[in-house]
């Protein structure tokens, strides 16, 4: 590149340069930290079929067998070689790009536990709020280190030492509490009006946990922590639940201005579709057959594909055609030639977007199991009155959807 002062050089010129990794301790790429000021402060190698930064993490090829029941999540290389060399063997960072949901689907290959070791000034606060975002998103529970009143973990361990900083490990904040914490900077809680509005908006994030219990949890705790009695902070979530739809603790209808459909039209829609997911990416069948069985399809019709279409994924022969000619009537071969024919939304060009896109059909896509899960469970406690099977299909149902409402479901 050209440099007015210097001209022509490299484009790592005046830098540290890091070799990035991958977890088989094979180097993909470099890294490039500037000497002094300069931007970018990070510069990578550019993307290759081999070296794709939304789906790597520097250091992971350590942390993976650091035996830690936990991986530390940093910013930069330099915060994961000072803790490497203090005995924290267990820290990566992401490749001088925000944090990514292939990221943290390749933490959560070996643990469901991380905690966030970001800079405590502004743009690391924002930076580990959005993280934490996406680590739910990927099942992985988070948790915050406090660093102050030191800047970063480099910081922290030159000045206080490792001892020290397993302690601040140990004391990590929960997620949620952390996030209520920087929420509450925004609010004055001397101001009655503004502290109602600060409760308000902890009411409207509580109403974001889907298994009630969790959420009892963590109403309980808010209400002890910032002075508000349970009961008042129940009603402020109950009344953001009312007004957001979010009455049910799986699904949460959008409100329309066009006729509703029937529960039964609606169960059969999300068993429609979720037959169609499975035809489209029949590699999820592996991760959804632990929940989901041809029973929970209500419909005869979709119970009889589903029947086959499970038999032929499990013995690596799905054939959507054979499937189809089951089928002798018109009707229903017009029907079941839908599921296959429906087309699902892509991934965008840009990795941006293609990141988001895949998080976004992942989530769509759980939500629809969750559905089918729910559909299935009130068809079969309707009908447990008279037949103990449906009763003991309800109860697997029940359970089942507590385990997924906590579950993620990956595209991979």
């Amino acid at each position: 590149m050209f440099n007015e002062k210097y001209g022509m050089s490299d484009k790592f010129w005046n830098r540290v340069m890091f070799p990035i990794q991958d977890i088989n301790h094979r180097v993909i790429g470099f890294g490039g930290r500037v000497l002094g000021d300069g931007e970018p402060k990070y510069l990578n190698s550019p993307e290759t079929p081999v070296f794709d930064k939304s789906r790597n993490l520097y250091g992971m090829n350590y942390a993976r067998s650091a035996r830690k029941n936990n991986i530390i999540l940093c910013e930069g290389y330099m915060d994961v070689i000072a803790m490497h060399q203090a005995g924290f063997t267990q820290a990566v960072a992401s490749l001088g790009t925000a944090f990514t949901s292939g990221q943290a689907n390749l933490i959560r290959r070996y643990t469901e536990n991380v905690i966030l070791s970001y800079d405590s000034d502004g743009p690391g606060v924002k930076a580990a709020l959005r993280a934490i975002g996406i680590l739910k998103e990927a099942g992985i529970s988070g948790k915050v280190l406090n660093l102050e009143p030191y800047k970063d973990p480099d910081e922290f361990i030159k000045n206080m030492g490792a001892e020290e900083f397993q302690k601040r490990l140990d004391a990590a904040e929960n997620s949620f509490f952390y996030e209520i914490r920087m929420l509450q900077k925004d609010y004055d809680l001397a101001d009655p009006e503004s502290k109602t509005k600060f409760y308000n908006e902890i009411a409207r994030r509580l109403c974001h946990f889907s298994e009630e219990v969790e959420r009892d949890n963590y109403m309980d705790a808010i209400a002890r922590k910032y002075n508000i009695s349970p009961e008042s902070m129940k009603k402020l979530v109950v009344g953001h639940a009312a007004r957001e739809g979010m009455g049910s603790a799986y699904a949460r209808p959008k409100p329309t201005s066009v006729k509703k459909a029937s529960p039964q039209e609606n169960g059969e829609k999300v068993q429609r579709l979720l037959l169609t997911w499975i035809s489209d990416y029949p590699q999820v069948y592996r991760q959804l057959s632990q929940y989901i069985s041809p029973h929970d399809f209500t419909k005869e019709i979709y119970r009889k594909v589903a029947e086959v279409m499970f038999r032929g994924l499990e013995e690596g022969n799905f054939n959507p055609a054979g499937i189809i000619s089951m089928f002798t009537e018109e009707e229903e071969q017009r029907e079941v030639a839908q599921l296959f024919n429906t087309k699902l939304e892509h991934f965008g060009n840009g990795e941006e977007e293609q990141a988001q896109s895949r998080a976004d059909m992942e989530k769509a896509l759980h939500d629809i199991v969750i559905k089918v899960k729910q559909n299935s469970y009130d068809y079969h406690m309707e009908n447990s009155g008279r037949d103990m099977e449906a009763l003991s299909r309800a109860i697997t149902a029940k359970k089942e959807l507590e385990v997924l409402a906590k579950t993620h479901i990956s595209l991979e």
